[in-house]
């Protein structure tokens, strides 16, 4: 699995005009082939954004393939399925479980795209985000600040928690080589037995029922909602997690915090080289992915159940990865992964009263996380041959306008 993160996605192969890519200069004021001006003046390259597109378009479309194909063997209707999915996104009941879910994944898998920028896969973000709930929820039950302090405080202590538990892998891969997918692995089944321990009624647990929980927590840390009608409540906390990607791009592009964390990411020796510490910008990605993963959990615990219990969803780390993937590290192709995978997971409920089974979705999950893959690695490879035959013809190009043609030479030779 460690081998996934060395081909992340994140970038095209294919980038004229920038330091160190191939391509032909241009005049000065003009575009070179492939490019239009935008209204900033700014080049696009349609070429690379057709490669930027190509990736997740082929897994989607291989994934509704395969997934028809399994349907089509198992002797039901390789379409309808998919027709009464779609046909849920016109209820507004389902469109507030899609974007709440999809606020809850964004955050997961921003948390992931941290690591994958450092060229580091924490496959721990699931236990660090359930940890950080369940201490979050702890701190909710017995703190009762007013609200414009208890808010800000659940988040700092969240952000602390997943930053600390992630920190513990990164601490281990600096000092011991600790390979960070082994690591956040333990560490999750660690963090599960830790909640467990937390929720014992002789520590913090609250008995409710048949239920263990870590009691109601304080309406101060309540963390505000959009009604909707008979629709229900649009989470607050998607406006965060919005906010969230925002920071996120702002500080891996227009920072030399995040251009020291990509380089370290792509070279470690080229980093060294430039003054940048790989263990210190590693150790840092370790935390900063960690704090992020700790807010994952929140939408739901703040905007939903208010306490944590055995029934809190799980498994949203493992999902971020694949969101990740699918979104290429770009904070706007997570948002529509996530929108996507959220889609699929509240559609797929009408396909048990139509007499097919909802693991669709879930196989078509699984498809797209192999598919992603695959297929970026297949159009990292065109774009890279691409590139090598707009090389060899530029270059061939130029060697033509050096040599003097046929009759410049005879008129030198007569004089």
């Amino acid at each position: 699995m460690s081998n996934l993160s060395a081909k992340k996605p994140d970038e095209s192969p294919l980038e004229p005009g920038k330091p160190g890519a191939p391509g032909k200069p241009g005049a000065p004021g003009k575009a070179p082939t492939g490019t239009a001006h935008g209204p900033s003046g700014k080049k696009w390259d349609s070429e690379r954004l057709i490669l930027a597109a190509a990736g997740p378009v082929i897994a989607l479309v291989l994934s509704l393939v395969v997934t028809g194909v399994v349907l089509l063997a198992s002797g039901k209707n390789p379409v309808e399925p998919f027709q009464l999915m779609f046909e849920q996104i016109g209820y507004s009941d389902q469109q507030v479980l899609i974007i709440n879910q999809a606020g809850v994944y964004y955050l997961a898998a921003l948390a992931v795209a941290v690591g994958f920028r450092m060229n580091l896969f924490n496959i721990g973000v699931d236990g660090q985000y359930r940890l950080a709930a369940c201490v979050t929820a702890i701190a909710g039950f017995h703190l009762a600040l007013p609200q414009v302090l208890q808010i800000p405080v659940l988040l700092i202590i969240a952000m602390l928690t997943g930053a600390l538990w992630a920190g513990v892998a990164g601490v281990l891969k600096v000092t011991r080589g600790v390979s960070e997918v082994v690591a956040t692995i333990m560490l999750n089944s660690i963090a599960t037995a830790l909640i467990v321990w937390l929720c014992l009624t002789d520590n913090f647990g609250v008995p409710v029922g048949n239920n263990q929980t870590t009691g109601a927590m304080d309406k101060a840390g309540w963390f505000p909602g959009i009604g909707m009608g008979d629709a229900g409540e649009i989470y607050g906390f998607v406006f965060v997690a919005v906010l969230a990607g925002v920071v996120y791009w702002l500080v891996l592009n227009r920072t030399r915090f995040g251009f020291d964390l990509r380089a370290s990411g792509a070279s470690e020796e080229a980093a060294a080289a430039s003054g940048v510490s790989a263990k210190r910008m590693t150790l840092t990605a370790m935390l900063l992915s960690g704090a992020v993963a700790g807010l994952a959990g929140l939408p739901i615990l703040l905007g939903d159940t208010h306490t944590y219990s055995q029934s809190f969803p799980s498994g949203l780390g493992f999902t971020g990865i694949t969101i990740a993937l699918l979104g290429r590290n770009n904070p706007l192709g997570i948002a529509a992964a996530s929108l996507l995978i959220a889609f699929l997971d509240k559609a797929s409920s009408v396909l048990d009263y139509n007499g097919y089974e909802k693991e669709i979705a879930t196989i078509m999950q699984g498809i797209i996380v192999i598919a992603v893959v695959v297929s970026y690695e297949q159009v990292r490879l065109w774009g890279l041959r691409r590139q090598q035959r707009r090389v060899g013809l530029e270059l061939a190009a130029a060697a033509a306008a050096a040599t003097p043609s046929t009759e410049v030479k005879k008129e030198a030779a007569a004089r």
